[in-house]
């Protein structure tokens, strides 16, 4: 049976090492929208910078960012809805970490923006207009993430003692095991319940929805999923819930995975 959603991660999974996309890749997604499956990204990174990918692979439809936070609607580049972490669970969250995991920089994503501290370092360019403040002034609004990067530890160190000493207020996870940036939504908010939300309103199964990712923040998804297809390259933890494994992000995996479900191959 040919799934009716396809959904996949982009950085690590869809998206090659250089970041780009190959044409084998664009190729399979416009094969899936053509035989009539919706298609949604869903994704850790922000709304912003989205554009590019777009056009990279001509889709038009919804993108489900910030892991889970926000939907965002492609064709008219505006926010469809967003979950928000609120600014009294931000600061026991702040106020904990700090505790636990003394050292590190903060930043947040809004609807209308972003914010750091001085001394947080993004690998993304900085929009215009940004916020730089404390964090305490930073978490006085609602955000739709909120990250914290430390430079001591690794990527699941941090996630481990984040989810050891605050796991139970907020939902905790990573992106990247090259990148210590502990990423958090509120409590219940991730890739899985997004996704959920979006196949109930289109009366998709979700016994009829195949999912690609490769780190932690994709594992609600791929749980969730009627078919969960993890790549190569990806985390233990990814690997350990999908039901299948394909060749790695640079290797076109996902493509591969596509051309079989929809007779290409």
């Amino acid at each position: 049976m040919q799934p009716k959603l396809v959904a996949s991660d982009l950085d690590g999974t869809l998206v090659r090492s250089d970041g780009t996309i190959d044409d084998r890749t664009r190729r399979a997604i416009a094969a899936a929208e053509a035989a009539g499956a919706t298609v949604v990204f869903c994704t850790a990174r922000p709304h912003r910078g989205l554009k590019p990918l777009a056009e990279a692979t001509g889709h038009r439809g919804v993108v489900i960012c910030n892991n889970g936070a926000m939907l965002w609607d492609l064709h008219t580049e505006s926010v469809l809805e967003a979950s928000h972490l609120q600014p009294a669970i931000a600061r026991e969250l702040v106020a904990r970490l700090e505790a636990e995991v003394p050292g590190g920089a903060w930043a947040v994503e809004r609807t209308g923006g972003f914010g750091h501290e001085p001394h947080y370092v993004t690998h993304w360019p900085i929009p215009e207009g940004s916020t730089v403040d404390a964090v305490h002034a930073l978490i006085a609004e609602p955000a739709v993430k909120l990250m914290l990067r430390h430079g001591d530890l690794s990527a699941d160190a941090l996630l481990e003692r984040a989810r050891a000493a605050c796991g139970h207020l907020a939902e905790l996870s990573h992106s990247s095991t090259s990148d210590a940036l502990l990423e958090i939504a509120a409590a219940g908010v991730s890739k899985a319940t997004a996704l959920a939300r979006l196949c109930e309103e289109r009366d998709i199964d979700r016994r009829e929805v195949v999912a690609f990712g490769d780190m932690p923040n994709d594992v609600p998804m791929l749980a969730w999923a009627g078919h969960a297809v993890a790549v190569a390259n990806a985390h233990p933890d990814a690997i350990a819930v999908a039901n299948e494994v394909t060749a790695s992000n640079d290797e076109s995996g996902v493509a591969l995975v596509l051309e079989r479900l929809f007779g290409l191959s």
